[in-house]
């Protein structure tokens, strides 16, 4: 039989109605609250992280492949690259990839009832897979016609700005280098998406890629790139710098996402600081409520481990059963915590019932996204913490004498 457990358990379950009571239950209230905050916060911040990503990858996808360019941004259109079946193949081949779709881009002014608003517009064929992250309205692009679609999708947000609706006709102004005048083509809106980040509803269009090939004088066979959609964006950077050692030759060059819009990146980076600071308060808070209630627990029992000494019980033993007290307690809390945080993360998945600005978040709700190791981690460093800085504590039973705390009165 283990003693010290035996003993712990036992003083635990006989303290109903006393002071030392009301701190047990305390004590396990604050480490569930620690417990609970820590696993919520985690998972909002993985809900967070991973929804601005997948938005990000909706109309982008995973990698780039397109000739180099240093200064993307001062460039009205990227030289076109022909399309490469050999490549194709290659890409479809390698481990990770999903989907391979080409598009051309080209910088492009709507101008509709008076007003202008200048997008990216993108053009793609019709085995392009448009992503379920996106919301669509309205009809896909129409490719039957033998020239080009004269169809085009724009984002919501770019309809709200110019008063469009579905069905509604506007103009493409393509601006050229050294010419004077725009070339001009007449569509008309097939439909809306929305994904709620504004570097893409603010930015990009969707179009036929032979329109962009026409009005850039390419021949069918060019293109800006390829678009590559992979089966999980950790293996970005790998793949990435396979293709590129792999199968390419300058001047082309793959991009992830991550290095387009690196900025965008380093800010989801950052969040990771702030679960950081929210681990460590948590963590701090737990140690010292758990600390708290043991010299309570200890200084009220001293005539408990008086009795204890004088019947030759050692001082690792007596430490063991406050240290069984602080396991318990703790084991209980990170059990209370656990189900008062998945809880509120179900009924968060359920009904999204707290709501965001979506103009300053990308998000209408909070995001919640559960992984399970760091539900682990959590619950198992808080435990082994909790315990190691049980240590000090216990080393007040040193200073107890029994000749003192077993007087009789």
């Amino acid at each position: 039989m283990n003693l010290s457990f035996f003993i712990a358990r036992r003083y635990l379950v006989k303290q109903k109605g006393t002071f030392s009571s009301f701190i047990i239950r305390l004590s396990i209230v604050a480490t569930a609250l620690s417990v609970a905050v820590m696993i919520v916060a985690m998972a909002i911040i993985s809900g967070f992280k991973y929804t601005i990503r997948e938005k990000m990858y909706s109309l982008q996808g995973h990698i780039h492949i397109e000739l180099y360019n240093p200064n993307r941004s001062q460039s009205l259109t990227l030289a076109p690259v022909k399309w490469d079946p050999v490549l194709v193949n290659r890409l479809q081949h390698t481990e990770h990839v999903q989907d391979i779709s080409v598009f051309a881009a080209r910088p492009t002014i709507i101008q509709s009832k008076g007003q202008m608003e200048g997008v990216l517009l993108k053009g793609v064929n019709k085995d392009y897979h448009y992503s379920k992250d996106i919301s669509f309205s309205g009809e896909p692009i129409d490719y039957s016609d033998t020239a080009y679609s004269k169809q085009i999708i724009l984002s919501q947000n770019t309809a709200d700005k110019l008063n469009l609706a579905i069905g509604d006709t506007v103009q493409l102004y393509f601006l050229e280098q050294g010419v004077k005048f725009p070339r001009i083509r007449k569509v008309r809106v097939a439909g809306f998406f929305h994904t709620g980040m504004g570097e893409m509803d603010n930015y990009f269009g969707l179009g036929d890629i032979r329109l962009i090939q026409r009005v850039n004088n390419w021949q069918p066979n060019e293109i800006s790139g390829y678009q590559l959609q992979l089966d999980n964006e950790k293996y970005a950077d790998t793949v990435a710098n396979l293709i590129f050692d792999k199968y390419l030759q300058a001047p082309m060059t793959s991009y992830t996402m991550k290095d387009i819009y690196s900025s965008v990146f380093d800010w989801l980076d950052l969040q990771d600081v702030n679960g950081r600071i929210i681990l460590l308060i948590m963590s701090v808070v737990a140690i010292i409520n758990l600390a708290t209630a043991l010299v309570i627990l200890i200084v009220e029992q001293s005539r408990m481990v008086g009795l204890l000494k004088a019947l030759g019980m050692g001082l690792r033993k007596m430490r063991r059963i406050f240290l069984y007290h602080a396991a318990i307690i703790a084991g209980m809390g990170i059990v209370l915590g656990n189900m008062l945080a998945l809880g509120l993360c179900w009924l968060q998945l359920k009904t999204g019932f707290l709501k965001l600005s979506e103009e300053t978040y990308y998000m209408k709700q909070v995001p919640v996204r559960i992984n399970w190791w760091q539900v682990t981690a959590v619950d198992a460093g808080t435990l082994i913490l909790c315990l190691l800085c049980m240590w000090l504590p216990t080393l007040y039973i040193r200073r107890v004498r029994p000749a003192q705390v077993l007087q009789f009165k």
